[in-house]
């Protein structure tokens, strides 16, 4: 499916891409880094105006610092993170990889292990991590990291199977929230916290779960499907457009009623987004070796 070019960036492929500003920002990437093996997990940190990444081949954590716009290692070994967020106090929480676990940096920059097993045997290798307000922390586990050395370290699935799990936020006990995936990748919550979007890469979709009020999930609807490589991350606008990843095609663009809007053409293959800036309206995107920005009239939720 091919649609109308605007300029070599933005392509429409449904009129509300255009009349919704999706395609009125910058006219071109500003490149930030270009010397990463593989780039994931951006994550901006408004109160110290600089973007966190991952450089995961060579387990490291990358700043980018927003006043100046120099860029300097944050964490090495890092244990091969992939997805950060932060949780309600500033924290950063992560998952790592290549420990197998999903961790929290407290501000004094000690390392708290929230989760490293389930039932008693280690997870695959967590990927993508998102924090309710509730504190409850939800991530997904598929075996990405322990396929090979080259972005963790090979190993077998003790648990056997690919899940999404959450961390209650009183007990730190973990409950494994939903599976039937092929690799669960990025997740996020819809702004009422009702719902949470789930992509599933070797499917190549992206399903949205109701979430209920004790915790757990219920449906498991496909909100966006396409062939190919399927999606990495993804995020919300304060539209409830959902913006994801998509490898070789760039960013996707979805309409909340699923319909694909517009892509956003990158010359490398896409990892992972986030938006940022102090005014939130400010896309990151990580894609193979580089970090890249655009100034959009979109704003992130």
């Amino acid at each position: 499916m091919a649609g109308e070019m605007i300029g070599d960036l933005y392509e429409v492929l449904d009129e509300r891409f255009r009349t919704g500003h999706c395609a009125s920002g910058d006219s071109r990437l500003e490149q930030l880094y270009a010397d990463c093996r593989w780039a994931e997990g951006p994550l901006y940190v408004p109160a110290w105006r600089q973007l966190i990444w991952s450089d995961i081949p060579n387990d490291r954590l990358l700043r980018w610092d927003e006043p100046t716009g120099t860029v300097g290692v944050f964490r090495s070994p890092a244990g091969y993170v992939n997805g950060s967020t932060l949780d309600g106090q500033g924290r950063l929480v992560s998952c790592e990889q290549g420990n197998r676990r999903v961790t929290r940096t407290e501000h004094d920059g000690r390392i708290t292990v929230l989760a490293d097993r389930f039932e008693g045997r280690h997870f695959n290798s967590p990927n993508d991590v998102a924090v309710r307000s509730d504190g409850s922390v939800w991530f997904t586990d598929p075996d990405f990291g322990i396929v090979s050395d080259y972005e963790g370290h090979r190993a077998e699935s003790e648990i056997g199977s690919c899940d999404v799990y959450r961390i209650d936020p009183a007990s730190g006990a973990v409950r494994r929230v939903a599976e039937g995936f092929g690799g669960p990748n990025g997740l996020v919550f819809s702004a009422d916290e009702r719902q949470l979007y789930v992509a599933d890469t070797r499917a190549g979709q992206i399903r949205v779960f109701a979430v209920r009020a004790d915790g757990t999930l219920d449906g498991g609807r496909v909100f966006a499907e396409r062939g190919g490589d399927g999606f990495d991350n993804i995020r919300l606008d304060d539209r409830g457009r959902l913006w994801a990843a998509a490898f070789d095609e760039g960013v996707h663009c979805y309409h909340p009623d699923g319909t694909l809007l517009g892509r956003l053409l990158v010359p490398e293959r896409v990892s992972n987004i986030t938006f940022g800036g102090p005014r939130r309206n400010r896309l990151f995107i990580t894609a193979t070796t580089s970090l890249y920005s655009l100034l959009m009239s979109v704003t992130g939720r």
